[in-house]
């Protein structure tokens, strides 16, 4: 099976998939697929939801096209990095734009924390939600991030798993090499907690509180300081570089 088809516009369905069953398309996705991208009956689409793999499905309809037909299995289910998020919610636009990100860097869990310099303390499930859908439309993922609600980062760190790596990005962590930071952490059989503060930085009872934690590794970003949606990107690239998929066959 190929490994992504390009060619065809992909529509996540949180629906049950198999050969030769037809989809009815919600409202949006109608208007998407007619409106937006001038698709008509006949035409081909990808279908996902996140379960079953991805299945190629034929547009069909009067007007304008309200239902997939689908076809045949073109690829199968994986499963995500065991690479958790965490992160001090931000504003709407830049939100939205460092959820899309970090799914597309291939985080399998969204966690919001709550810190004492979080300026921003209502989050939106739904609509984080939305745009990990949107982003693995766009970019050819079958497995959905998982989007957990808002906890305090004392509440976290007190229910996360003992056994798992904490990837702590401080801004005044020491300037070293990050690559060799995290090569420090040796082989990983567990999940990577990567954790990104607020743009106040983490107080100094919370920095002590992480710097408490089993196999926690103070991450250095260089000796700039970044806006948080950087962060998250810049992170998660040395995570999966050093550590995560992109070092592995």
């Amino acid at each position: 099976m190929p490994k992504c088809d390009a060619r065809h516009p992909r529509l996540f369905v949180d629906v049950p998939l198999s050969a030769g069953i037809g989809i009815a398309l919600d409202r949006d996705q109608t208007n998407y697929v007619g409106n937006v991208l001038r698709l008509a009956a006949g035409d081909m689409v990808l279908l996902f939801n996140g379960r079953e793999g991805e299945w190629l499905a034929a547009l069909a309809g009067r007007k304008r096209p309200d239902r997939a037909d689908i076809v045949n299995q073109i690829r199968l289910q994986d499963r995500l990095p065991a690479v958790d998020y965490i992160f001090a919610p931000l504003k709407h636009a830049r939100l939205d734009y460092m959820v899309q990100k970090a799914v597309e860097m291939g985080a399998g869990s969204l966690q919001p924390v709550t810190t004492q310099r979080t300026q921003m303390t209502r989050v939106n499930t739904e609509r984080m939600r939305a745009n990990v859908i949107e982003a693995a439309e766009q970019c050819g993922i079958l497995s959905l991030a998982e989007v957990h609600q808002p906890l305090p980062l004392g509440r976290w760190l007190g229910q996360r798993d003992a056994g798992d790596l904490l990837v702590f990005c401080d801004e005044e962590a020491p300037h070293s090499d990050p690559k060799a930071a995290l090569a420090s952490a040796g082989a990983i059989q567990s999940r990577i907690n990567v954790l990104i503060g607020p743009e106040g930085g983490f107080s100094e009872d919370e920095r002590n509180a992480l710097l408490r934690q089993p196999k926690v590794v103070r991450l250095s970003l260089g000796p700039r300081i970044l806006r948080a949606d950087t962060a998250a990107v810049s992170a998660l690239t040395l995570v999966q570089a050093v550590l995560g998929d992109w070092c592995k066959s």
